[in-house]
């Protein structure tokens, strides 16, 4: 299964042979998207830099075309070594289903197994041995971040005053979404001044979440914090706003999460007023993992087989134009060798955070 990646050495006349890990990433999202377009330019910097033979297949947001790209991926006759892949839509428990018995080994991102999908799966590591673990951000903890940031950022209120909030999650049926709307009502239980008017399901999509918005301006007037679990939906809801007459960042405060550029640039202009990222990494620290995995080293020792990592962080302005340069060159400076767990004492923690790249 291995792919023998041979140079030929013309003037000495030799063939040089290096056997090079393949590696599937099936992303669930467009090849328009911003997000999920950078997620995979950070894994190929980092297939690039641990000799790894990286290939990527969109799914254009389609479960169905996922599922097909598994089961050709895991029943077809050019399987890879690893198949990386992200339990959007719930796919997981079927991917791991056509895995059996195909000796692809599988790594999960973003997304991992919901408990239900854990309980009905009865996931014992036994009954999938091929499935080595995952690695997914602190949604949980970034939903709720967001929102107690917009309120400190909101003007002192009188006593007896209400903030009215607005929320655009992504998808019902997407674990990331769930999660982060639990950390926003967390943080809404930490504060009564604050009335969550309505929550809408935007599907990550900006121009579901500007029609969206356009009705919940008009129903709750007085909407004085946007809490959008993407950028794409924050940017539909800014755009409804501002056909209103009224200022993003003035009037309203609007929070969103991923780093693109347009969400950096409009954190840096006060357009968005609280911005969460980081988690675009996550594919590329997936990597170092399978990479350590190939050469032997027993991950799970170093953090465990599942993990959850604190990658969704508030960004400031500073971090903005870093994150801006970065995004500019696809050039992260990251040593992604250096990060191995390979002959370190078990103590050891990867330093998987926006931090490795702000240097």
């Amino acid at each position: 299964m291995l792919k023998y990646l041979c140079g030929v050495v013309l003037t000495l006349g030799m063939g040089a042979c290096a056997q090079a890990a393949s590696v599937l990433f099936l992303n669930p999202g467009t090849t328009q998207e911003t997000f999920w377009v950078s997620y995979s330019q950070f894994m190929q910097a980092a297939a690039k830099d641990l000799g790894m033979d990286l290939h990527i297949q969109y799914s254009e947001r389609n479960a169905e075309t996922t599922l097909k790209q598994a089961r050709e991926a895991l029943q077809g006759p050019n399987r890879p070594d690893y198949l990386v892949f992200v339990n959007e839509l719930y796919v997981a428990p079927e991917i791991l289903r056509l895995a059996q018995g195909s000796g692809v080994k599988l790594f999960l991102v973003n997304n991992g197994l919901t408990a239900d999908q854990m309980r009905l799966l009865g996931a014992q590591p036994d009954k999938y041995p091929d499935w080595l673990g995952s690695l997914v951000p602190n949604n949980e903890e970034g939903g709720y971040l967001m929102l107690k940031e917009l309120i400190r950022l909101h003007r002192p209120i009188a006593p007896g005053e209400v903030i009215d909030l607005v929320a655009f999650s992504g998808l019902k049926i997407t674990p990331a979404a769930q999660q982060r709307e639990k950390g926003m009502m967390r943080a809404l239980a930490e504060h009564p001044e604050v009335r969550l008017r309505q929550l809408v399901y935007g599907g990550w999509n900006r121009k579901r979440a500007y029609e969206q918005a356009r009705l919940l301006f008009k129903r709750y007037p007085q909407t004085s914090l946007v809490w959008s679990a993407n950028d794409e939906m924050a940017f539909g809801a800014m755009q409804a706003y501002a056909e209103t007459g009224g200022q993003p960042g003035k009037d309203v405060l609007f929070s969103a999460v991923n780093n693109s550029p347009a969400a950096l640039q409009a954190l840096l202009e006060g357009r968005l007023s609280v911005l969460l990222g980081g988690h675009f990494t996550l594919g590329g620290w997936a990597l170092v993992q399978l990479h350590d995995y190939e050469q032997g080293v027993d991950v799970s020792l170093y953090g465990g087989r599942d993990r959850q990592i604190p990658l969704l962080q508030l960004i400031d302005h500073a971090q903005a134009k870093r994150l801006l340069a970065l995004n500019a060159t696809q050039d992260y400076a990251v040593d992604f060798r250096k990060l191995s767990a390979k002959g370190r004492p078990t103590s050891y923690r990867y330093p998987f955070s926006l931090q490795t790249l702000m240097h």
